[in-house]
């Protein structure tokens, strides 16, 4: 893999030291003559011990040469060769530190292979003939930091790509020269470099010297240097990384298949049985339960600690199986690729559960968690709660008077069908019967429903069932009159004491939840709706087995919730039909039974029940915890392939230097800043 090695270490200027060793390490990078040679033949022999000593030191005061090539060329083979080339490169990179130190100065040697043109090795992006004492004294005397950045390649590489040449080297400083300047942040007019070529041994290198004229702009970062080594490595290996890119291309290809190889083994290893695991059945039930029970935004930002803890529990889960690690290791294989290039270390390997590219995946489990609760759920979650399942008492189920006033007389009734409510019925049932009428009126007065209230109570006190039932629902609800849960419940109790199945059904479900000033009674609602229930009431039936089967607020009671969520299903209620229907298709409470199932969604769906009508359509699927998984695994494949084809670099595009810099400049003379321009000049597609 082509790799390059760029350091920048840099000296503060501004005193008579460091003008001292800058105006030294100008000279020495731009002559670089004297070094000794070693006898021919000696060079494979084991280092010395001096050699050895030497080695450690460096290591020890100058920690990261150990990143250099010459360190690893003498980890690979501790000769006398390699030794000396580690040694000498050493000292060169940390000549800004080595002055300090008198027992090193002896170490520092030169060879005769620096390429020059005239005098001395120097050069910048001018072709202009550069005075090397007047380079030493302008850097030596430079009042602010001075990076001094080296760049290092292997003698293959430079070879192969014609690195081993100045011009060569020139050619890609100049034309990389403005970027540099924008990682340093030194503005492009303030930025000065000067540059040697240094063919040494097995790993030619370049030496710099960078600063900003001004004395005051330039700071590099750690960023800005990871940076500017990325940049060089894209410039230097482009046509080697072109086909890099190519060979990826086949390589996510590849991936994609095996991918979907993976997905469909999975896939029919579901459908057949054979994938187990009980880990991911108990979490992803764990997760619906308590999902089910969570109000606000369901997505993995907005949950708490603990639950995104069990999302990222399953996704490593998911990440444990053979065919998912197999393709999460191959996309990292061809991220890691690229990286290598410039990185000398490459980040550590995230867990699937923590890795920004597949993060798409920890909302899914928890779609597919919501998605279970409701295929895991018997009862349909549009059922309505209360008012819209009760009915009203037929007028028949009440004693019919014999009075004359049984019936609303026409004196009460105004010309030409309106109504003028006057006059006072003295029969309660006729008091009952018109103030129905009234309070169903919504062009009523408020003093014609004040009328009417006082009547209906009348009626109510007289001891009809039918209006006692009806003031405890205008009490329950609020209509003309403030609402009042007591109240609503005194007469609810005294209508269902006269075995009214309809208001025992309404009390029931009123001290399930309680109101204000009424507590909540379970075991009084429980009794009301069996009292409900066993007097034929379907609502009944069907919210008493809802109770029982569910085992929240009462004990757990299968059987019987079964037997009265089939009487109720049996008078056509269409809400005990569904929850019958998900029984028998689930095969949990009772045997399952898919015929049994299919009859009930289909009586279901018939009036209009959606919810039984979309498990007609998809009763091939199955709900099961293992249909859940399967769609996980779907979803990571899906999120692998959409990886896979965001490879970078598919093509390298190259823009001629000058072009460049006469476009930046006619952008800052219409009033751009020097550092908002174009992206790089090497992009990728």
């Amino acid at each position: 893999m082509p790799r390059v090695i760029f350091k920048c270490p840099y000296l503060k200027g501004g005193s008579e030291r460091a003008a001292s060793h800058l105006h030294n390490y100008v000279r020495y990078m731009a002559t670089r003559e004297g070094a000794q040679r070693m006898a021919i033949g000696h060079e494979q022999l084991p280092a010395t011990e001096k050699q050895r000593e030497m080695v450690a030191r460096l290591l020890r005061d100058f920690p990261l040469s150990r990143g250099m090539f010459e360190y690893e060329d003498y980890q690979t083979a501790p000769t006398r060769g390699n030794a000396s080339e580690f040694i000498t490169r050493a000292l060169e990179d940390n000549y800004d530190q080595i002055a300090k130190r008198d027992n090193y100065v002896s170490y520092i040697a030169s060879r005769p292979r620096a390429q020059r043109a005239g005098a001395h090795a120097l050069f910048t992006g001018s072709d202009d003939p550069l005075v090397l004492s007047n380079v030493a004294d302008e850097v030596a005397h430079h009042p602010g930091n001075v990076w001094l950045p080296i760049i290092s390649l292997r003698r293959e590489d430079a070879a192969r790509l014609g690195y081993d040449d100045a011009g060569q080297w020139k050619g890609l400083l100049t034309s990389y020269a403005m970027e540099m300047a924008e990682a340093m942040k030194i503005p492009w007019e303030q930025f000065r470099w000067y540059a040697a070529f240094h063919d040494q041994g097995h790993h030619p290198h370049v030496h710099m010297v960078c600063y900003s004229a001004d004395g005051r702009s330039g700071f590099l970062t750690r960023e800005g240097i990871a940076q500017i080594k990325s940049d060089l490595a894209k410039r230097i290996f482009h046509q080697e990384l072109h086909e890099l890119y190519e060979r990826q291309t086949q390589r996510r290809d590849e991936l994609t298949q095996e991918a979907g190889a993976v997905m469909a083994e999975l896939v029919q290893q579901m459908r057949e049985g054979t994938l187990d695991n009980p880990r991911i059945e108990q979490l992803m039930e764990h997760l619906a339960g308590k999902l089910k029970n969570l109000s606000g935004k369901k997505q993995y930002g907005y949950l708490k600690a603990p639950l995104k803890s069990v999302v990222d529990e399953i996704v490593e889960e998911l990440a444990k199986d053979e065919r998912v690690a197999r393709a999460y290791e191959l996309w990292y294989e061809l991220r890691e690729e690229v990286l290598r290039t410039y990185k000398e270390d490459l980040p550590l390997r995230l867990p699937l559960s923590r890795q920004k590219e597949f993060k798409r995946i920890r909302n899914m489990v928890i779609e597919e968690a919501l998605r279970l609760g409701y295929e895991s759920t018997v009862f349909d979650p549009t059922a309505p709660e209360e008012a819209p399942l009760e009915r009203d008492i037929p007028e028949a189920d009440g004693e019919a008077p014999k009075e004359p006033e049984l019936f609303v007389d026409m004196e009460h009734i105004g010309p030409e069908g309106t109504r003028n409510h006057r006059g006072r019925p003295s029969n309660p049932y006729a008091r009952y019967q018109l103030a129905k009428i009234i309070l169903a009126d919504p062009a009523a007065e408020s003093e014609q429903i004040r009328t009417a209230l006082e009547w209906l109570t009348e009626a109510a006190d007289a001891g009809h069932v039918h209006a006692q039932y009806e003031l405890g629902k205008i009490y329950r609800d609020g209509r003309g009159v403030e609402k009042d849960a007591l109240l609503a419940a005194a007469w609810l109790t005294r209508a269902a004491e006269q075995d009214s199945d309809a208001a025992a059904y309404a009390l029931g479900v009123l001290l399930l939840t309680g109101g204000e000033e009424l507590a909540k009674d379970v075991p009084a609602a429980v009794s009301w709706l069996r009292r409900s229930a066993e007097g034929g009431n379907q609502h009944a039936q069907y919210r008493l087995s809802r109770l029982l089967l569910q085992g929240e607020e009462v004990p757990r009671e299968i059987e019987e919730a079964v037997r009265w969520l089939t009487v109720s299903a049996e008078q056509g209620n269409q809400y005990a039909q569904y929850a019958l229907g998900k029984l028998y298709l689930m095969g949990k409470e009772v045997p399952r039974d898919p015929k049994a199932a299919v009859r009930w969604f289909t009586l279901s769906a018939a009036q209009g029940n959606e919810y039984a009508q979309y498990v007609l359509d998809h009763m091939d699927e199955g709900p099961s915890i293992l249909s859940c998984a399967t769609r996980l695994l779907h979803h990571l494949s899906g999120i692998f392939q959409e990886q896979a084809s965001r490879v970078p670099v598919r093509t390298v595009t190259l823009t001629d230097r000058k072009l460049r810099q006469r476009i930046r400049e006619k952008k800052m003379a219409m009033g751009h800043k020097p550092d908002d321009h174009e992206d790089a000049e090497i992009s990728m597609r």
